[in-house]
């Protein structure tokens, strides 16, 4: 493991953005393929194999290209590459401020999509989004403002080498960053925009109109964004990178317990319920790192 994040950091810029392109969709794959059958043991069922997201997608592209206008797509394209970009931006070791303001033009892209189309399931689902990123983001602020305070800057390659374990100067950090994780990762019970589950709705919220290589499109784009989530959960116990890759996994495996223990909430309680996790386990924990500095 060692050896391997040497030979990444040896990497130079453009080779690491390169690395993360190419590989980040076949790994979030895989991890929607353990989703998708953790979640089918955890309820009785076999399961599909784990290489079923990607014949999934691979079908959704061979499919006939149907549209409700001409900004539709146009929006998913965008959401898709600027999603990439804050990954990218993320694993070559850039400003982490700049990686997350990015993530969120993505977002508006996304929620624009749904705006495009005439459809009232699309638009609420585009409304609910517009509510899950009022939820989330500022905890998502709060992370990388604690980091740092504690490393004393913004950039992820000198997090990623900070010696001593961010956790232990962050806890409360950590515990609001995995609570909004589950709305970031659309898990119940915060999934309000899009549902997780293909039983669980008629229609799928804010991607009703989307089909064929504008779904592909938005499923490969959530690959991209799990990694990039999870590579921060990494930064947190990146002073050990054995550790580091069993706790993010075992994070990554603590999102669908709760997945699967939970009723979706009412909007009112994702969004009052985040932001007092934010402020109890998140800013206090920042006020207190400036206390004692």
């Amino acid at each position: 493991m060692n050896t391997l994040c040497s030979f990444f950091q040896s990497l130079g810029l453009a080779e690491r953005m390169l690395a993360f392109v190419l590989i980040a969709p076949l790994a979030g794959g895989v991890l929607a393929g353990i989703d998708r059958k953790l979640t089918a043991r955890l309820q009785g069922r076999f399961g599909p194999p784990l290489r079923q997201p990607f014949y999934d997608v691979l079908k959704l592209l061979q499919k006939e290209r149907i549209v409700v206008n001409k900004f539709q797509n146009f929006n998913i394209i965008l959401f898709f590459i600027f999603t990439v970009f804050s990954g990218a931006l993320f694993f070559a070791g850039a400003d982490i401020l700049l990686m997350i303001f990015s993530l969120a033009l993505a977002g508006t892209f996304f929620v624009l999509a749904g705006y495009s189309v005439s459809s009232p399931y699309s638009h609420l689902g585009a409304e609910r989004e517009i509510i899950q990123m009022v939820s989330y983001e500022p905890m998502v602020i709060l992370t990388a403002v604690g980091m740092y305070m504690v490393t004393g800057s913004f950039k992820v390659a000198d997090i990623a080498l900070y010696q001593k374990p961010l956790i232990l100067a962050l806890p409360g950090v950590f515990a609001g960053f995995v609570y909004i994780l589950t709305i970031k990762f659309r898990k119940s019970p915060f999934d309000l925009s899009i549902s997780h589950h293909a039983h669980q709705e008629i229609v799928r919220g804010l991607t009703t109109e989307f089909s064929g290589p504008a779904l592909a499109l938005i499923e490969v784009s959530h690959w991209y964004e799990n990694v990039l989530l999870l590579g921060i959960v990494y930064l947190f116990f990146a002073f050990n990178p054995w550790l580091g890759l069993v706790l993010t996994v075992g994070t990554y495996l603590f999102e669908i317990f709760i997945d699967n223990n939970y009723a979706r909430f009412k909007w009112q309680l994702t969004f009052l319920s985040s932001w007092l996790f934010t402020a109890v386990a998140g800013a206090s924990n920042i006020i207190v790192l400036h206390l004692i500095k």
